[in-house]
Order: structure tokens, then sequence, then C-alpha cells
């Protein structure tokens, strides 16, 4: 392999898969040692420049990195899924097929990323309720995010929050409680300003929305 990109021990590749310069593939986490954990990954991936996936992940086909992006430890990533540069997946998320997160994200721990949906540049996800406090690593919630639903760049997500299907968050928003299916919310604290139906470029997937 060329010099110019690592691979640990215990990293499978899938065929035509293509490596950048300076990519790390398969870095064991904190106390765990070089191969332990099994890394996959699906072919025909693209791993720009300075990407990093650390040991644990299970990734399918098709997956994409732009440059410098940071995947830490045992995530489970499904198909066709593109994480756009300088974006950090923390470790223990779920991504499933056909996720689009953008440049600039940052995705905690215990995430759930449903199929499909959709993730503006800028975009953070939070996890601890309370910082620094007594126990704060059992409490972790990451929020998820339900099947086509739509996060629009620079929004804020609070822990746990629930993002139902096909909803719309939009730029900028800080979102504190649940958002219903095909809500479309704003502002901070975000609140429900329509529904999707209600936004004409939209109405053409209510079918397929159930």
């Amino acid at each position: 392999m060329d010099d110019t990109f690592r691979v640990y021990p215990r990293v499978e590749l899938g065929t035509a898969v293509e490596i950048g310069d300076y990519v790390i593939l398969g870095n064991p986490p904190q106390g765990h040692t070089p191969g332990e954990l099994k890394t996959s990954i699906g072919a025909n991936a693209i791993l720009r420049s300075h990407s990093v996936i650390y040991a644990g992940n299970q990734i399918g086909e098709n997956f994409r990195t732009g440059h410098g992006v940071l995947i830490r430890e045992s995530n489970t990533i499904g198909d066709d899924v593109s994480i756009g540069s300088h974006s950090i997946i923390e470790h223990h998320v779920t991504i499933e097929d056909n996720v689009r997160i953008h440049s600039n994200c940052f995705i905690p721990e215990y995430s759930v990323l449903k199929e499909g949906c959709w993730i503006g540049p800028c975009v953070v996800f939070t996890n601890a309720r309370y910082p620094l406090s007594e126990g704060v690593k059992e409490r972790l919630q990451g929020p998820v995010i339900h099947r086509g639903a739509k996060i629009g760049a620079g929004a804020v997500l609070l822990p746990g929050v629930v993002i139902g299907e096909n909803a719309l968050v939009g730029a900028g928003a800080v979102v504190v409680k649940d958002v219903p299916p095909r809500a479309v919310v704003a502002g901070n604290p975000s609140r429900i300003l329509k529904m999707m139906n209600d936004i004409e470029e939209y109405r053409l997937d209510t079918d397929s929305a159930g």
C-alpha cells in the first residue's frame, strides 16, 4: 500500500476503495491494542485526505468522506452515507442508509440518524443535559433523527430530542423539545411554524411519507 496513509491490523476493505493522503484507518481507541477491534468498510468507498476512522466501525458500501473527517470507534454506518469535510462523528453512533451529513458537523455519542435524513453544514448535536455533573457519562443521550428529516445549517439540537419523520428544522434553530413528523420548526427556542404540506416544494412527497 501507498505509504502516505496508514491502515492498522484487522481493517477489512471492500473492492475499489479509494484512500487519500494521510488517511488513518483502524486507529485503536484508548484501552485497546492495534487490531483488537475489527473494522470494515464496504466497496466503492472514497476516503479523502486526512480522514481518520477509528477501530470497531462497521461501514457499508459507497461510503464517502470529505477532507479531515474524524470518525471515532464502534459506530454502525449503512450504505450510501456521505460525511462532509471536517465533521466529527463520536463513538456508538448509528447512521442508517442514504444519510447525508454536510461539512463541519458534530454528532456525539449515542445519536441515531435514520434512513435518508439530511444534516446541513455546521449542525451541532448535544448529548449531555448537565455537562460535568456527577454521573453525566451514564446519562448521555444523543438526538434521534427519523427517516427523511432535514436539519438546516447551523441548527443546535439538545440531548435526546426526537426529530420526526420528514420534519424540517430551520437554519440556526435551537431545538429543545421533540419535533412532530412533517412539522417545520425554527427559532430559539424552536417552535412549529407550519407543516411540510404547507410548502409547495414538499407536497409531492406526502404519499411516500405515509
